[in-house]
């Protein structure tokens, strides 16, 4: 793959995807894309009530992923410096569908289709899933004052929503390879052994050869 790699990380909240999306920063030296989530200041206000602060809440993150794209475009991938992150944008539609009516996601769609046209697209995507018990679990575990707030109803169908937005990713873009992982099987915080699998699938994926000479 002769591209500069440019890897992103999925899965539901509190499935790991920071946390991996670092480990492989760390191992291969490369730039790391975290997004921007406390800074949302709607978020709060979305968990306690989804229905009035949704669209606020998906135009922020568009807005701000949008321009995180960009930056790394310009400073990174233009530039031959592989990246990492911890989304993919896509993401967006994902909570948008659930969370707007009707008329407000036909124009929150226009919106992202314009914004996206010309981002740049990642080589691979890391999918990862888990059970509602694991997600919850982790995100009891790392303790964010604001993700309390959100309904373990709300968590599995946006579970559910995930691997439907993800089957139609794979069926839409053939050429982007999709890395599955069960966190439920693999837990790449606590066991090495598991972060070396994940790592070496990574590897083969992106073909090592061409992965180590943008480094």
């Amino acid at each position: 793959m002769g591209e500069t790699p440019f890897i992103t990380v999925e899965g539901p909240i509190g499935v790991g995807k920071t946390s991996l999306a670092k480990a492989i920063s760390e191992q291969f030296h490369v730039a790391l894309l975290k997004e921007i989530v406390d800074e949302n200041p709607f978020l709060g206000k979305f968990y306690e009530n989804i229905e009035e602060w949704s669209f606020q809440t998906e135009m922020f993150f568009l807005c701000n992923r949008f321009k995180q794209l960009g930056d790394i475009n310009n400073h990174y991938l233009s530039k031959n410096q592989s990246v990492v992150a911890d989304y993919h944008i896509f993401k967006n539609l994902i909570f948008a569908q659930r969370t707007l009516k009707d008329d407000e996601y036909q124009k929150y769609y226009k919106i992202y289709q314009i914004l996206t046209e010309d981002m740049p697209k990642p080589n691979v995507i890391i999918y990862l899933h888990a059970s509602l018990d694991t997600l919850l679990k982790r995100i009891e575990m790392r303790g964010r004052e604001i993700e309390k707030k959100i309904s373990p109803l709300y968590l599995e169908q946006l579970s559910l929503d995930y691997e439907e937005a993800i089957s139609s990713f794979e069926r839409l873009h053939p050429e982007i390879p999709v890395l599955r992982f069960n966190g439920d099987e693999v837990d790449f915080v606590k066991n090495k052994k598991d972060l070396q699998y994940i790592i070496e699938k990574l590897s083969l994926s992106l073909n090592q050869d061409s992965w180590t000479k943008t480094l």
